[in-house]
């Protein structure tokens, strides 16, 4: 597996109050022909997430032709589990709506911050509401700290969800730094979750700090996800599973890896990896978190 990057797709200026800086965990959805809205999270001034769209042409040749300048999600109200940002997770489609799930943040004061995970929905206005003032996915007696990034895919009756969870923080000296993996549940309703602390994806050893942003896609009878990972630093890992359930760990196999300079060369990380006109896509970010923005790859065969 080989992967070539297209070129640097996109990045704030700036000039848009909600995306001042950032434009972290992009997200594909198809419009029509090579046209794809492309979700991401940027912040404001005061370094709040803001869920927005762009409208990009998705080829060889890759182009963006509008960005949105007004936010699709806003941070909630004063207290809410979403009153520090609303971070564009994941986007998945029914036959009568559209399900989108987002990461909410607030501050914290013995830690920086803590994570929930929100849904907002969409049934054919084409635009997305939130479905709760709080969250569908919150921590528990046996999860803490934190849940994070998913991924959302249906399987027949079945909702399958692969998401981040937080297993600890650690000092760093005086600094707290959070620890979290992948975790697996799942859903008759895309609402209601059934967790039961299946691991996905382990960590590789204890220096391992942060596994995030699954993106699974399933090839017949092989289920692939590929997702961030770091120590110090952020790299794209590689996985596969015969049932999505039991998962091994093929990072040497991802296939993309930082450049030699340039807005991608310190770190690599949230991919979305998506099919379309025949060929497999992934859009993924690059160095400080997405601050210096996103980019496109193709795999090639």
């Amino acid at each position: 597996m080989r992967w070539r990057k297209l070129g640097h797709l996109f990045a704030p200026d700036g000039t848009v109050p909600s995306m001042r800086t950032h434009a972290a965990v992009p997200f594909a959805e198809p419009i029509e022909g090579d046209l794809f809205r492309i979700y991401f999270t940027g912040r404001d001034g005061e370094s709040r997430s803001h869920t927005g769209s762009l409208v990009a042409e998705i080829s060889t040749s890759p182009r963006v032709v509008s960005v949105g300048e007004k936010p699709l999600i806003e941070p909630g109200d004063l207290g809410c589990f979403d009153d520090s940002g609303a971070m564009l997770s994941w986007i998945t489609t029914t036959e009568s709506a559209r399900y989108l799930y987002y990461i909410g943040w607030n501050t914290g004061r013995t830690v920086p911050f803590r994570n929930s995970l929100g849904l907002c929905i969409d049934t054919g206005s084409g635009t997305f509401r939130k479905y709760a003032p709080g969250p569908i996915l919150d921590r528990t007696p046996w999860e803490p700290h934190f849940v994070a990034s998913a991924c959302v895919l249906r399987d027949g009756p079945l909702w399958r969800m692969w998401y981040l969870s937080c297993t600890e923080w650690r000092l760093r000296g005086e600094r707290p730094e959070h620890r979290y993996h992948l975790k697996y549940a799942t859903s008759a309703d895309g609402i209601h979750w059934d967790r039961e602390g299946r691991v996905a994806i382990d960590y590789r050893d204890d220096d391992e700090m942060a596994i995030s942003r699954p993106s699974v896609i399933r090839d017949g009878d092989l289920w692939r996800m590929w997702y961030s990972h770091r120590g110090d630093a952020y790299r794209i890992g590689y996985a596969e599973s015969q049932d999505g359930l039991d998962w091994q760990r093929l990072d040497h196999l991802a296939g993309i890896d930082t450049s030699d300079s340039g807005w991608d060369s310190e770190m690599i990380e949230y991919p979305h990896v998506f099919d379309h006109g025949g060929a497999r896509y992934m859009l993924y970010n690059g160095n400080r978190y997405g601050e210096t923005g996103f980019g496109l790859a193709l795999l090639e065969v």
